[in-house]
């Protein structure tokens, strides 16, 4: 093969990381890379939350068409944005080495610096659970887009503070935007830092093309933490927190909405895991997760 097409959202941190994998791939094999720009739902619809007008799926579906389609051989993805439940014709070939998995705060040097009944822009579920775990007093405003548009509208005053993910703004080359949050503090989203390449289920020359980009530390834990979400029947509804150590230990948190109700566990065996904190859990929260 001397060439290959990359598809990827259009979103200038998406292409960005289409950019990391361009130059992986250029580097291991020397051969020409195009980078093919998909437009996919969520990009479209800006003005909702994912959670009401289908999910994760808004951030794949058009690339995952493209790609049995034949349209691009190849999709860049970040992990927190996929969907558990991926077609059977689509395979995760390979996950770079991930990066800071904390969030970071705009607008305050800290959760507790915020002041009495700040707003916070976010649209996650988990991030508003676990702000308002933190700090009942705060009024939670939905905010959607990408990292730009975010912080436009912070700087316009639609919200007093805004968290984004320390990754995004570091491959942006923004590392001194906001204040990371400790993960004792809050814990990420799942597979948050992490950047896959999907490829046909049944192209096995694709495979071996990109095994040499395979980060194995991160995909392991990646794919632990997938196999939780999996196991808690969790979607875009969901406001769960995990993060998988190097020993193959996850930490896990399940919220209610408004964060008044929790549980949290640790696990090395996802299923396990899943079901220990469902056992525990709240019915308030168990709702929210088990099918």
């Amino acid at each position: 093969m001397t060439s290959i097409r990359l598809g990827t959202r259009g979103s200038p941190l998406a292409l960005v990381q289409a950019g990391m994998v361009r130059d992986a791939l250029i580097a291991a094999h020397g051969i020409a890379v195009e980078i093919v720009v998909i437009r996919t739902t969520g990009d479209k619809v800006q003005d909702r939350p994912l959670a009401e007008i289908g999910g994760k799926a808004l951030w794949t579906k058009e690339l995952d068409r493209a790609l049995l389609d034949r349209e691009i051989d190849c999709a860049v993805h970040s992990m927190k944005d996929v969907e558990t439940i991926r077609p059977a014709e689509i395979a995760i070939a390979a996950m770079l080495e991930r990066a800071d998995v904390r969030d970071r705060i705009i607008g305050a040097t800290s959760v507790a610096e915020l002041p009495h009944g700040a707003t916070v822009g976010t649209s996650s579920p988990r991030r508003a659970a676990q702000l308002l775990r933190l700090r009942p007093d705060l009024e939670i405003v939905g905010f959607r887009g990408n990292v730009d548009t975010r912080l436009a509208k912070l700087a316009a005053g639609e919200a007093d503070a805004t968290l984004l993910a320390a990754a995004g703004l570091n491959r942006l080359g923004r590392p001194d935007i906001g204040t990371a949050i400790p993960l004792d503090v809050m814990l990420p989203a799942p597979a948050q830092g992490a950047v896959g390449i999907e490829v046909r289920a049944d192209d096995d020359t694709e495979r071996a093309l990109f095994a040499p980009l395979d980060h194995a530390p991160t995909h392991a834990r990646v794919l632990a933490e997938r196999a939780l979400l999996a196991a808690l029947h969790a979607d875009c509804h969901s406001p769960v927190a995990a993060l998988a150590g190097v020993d193959g230990s996850i930490r896990a948190e399940l919220f209610t909405e408004d964060g008044s109700e929790h549980v949290v566990g640790a696990g090395s065996d996802p299923a396990a895991l899943a079901h220990d904190l469902l056992t525990r859990a709240p019915d308030t929260v168990r709702r929210l997760f088990a099918a």
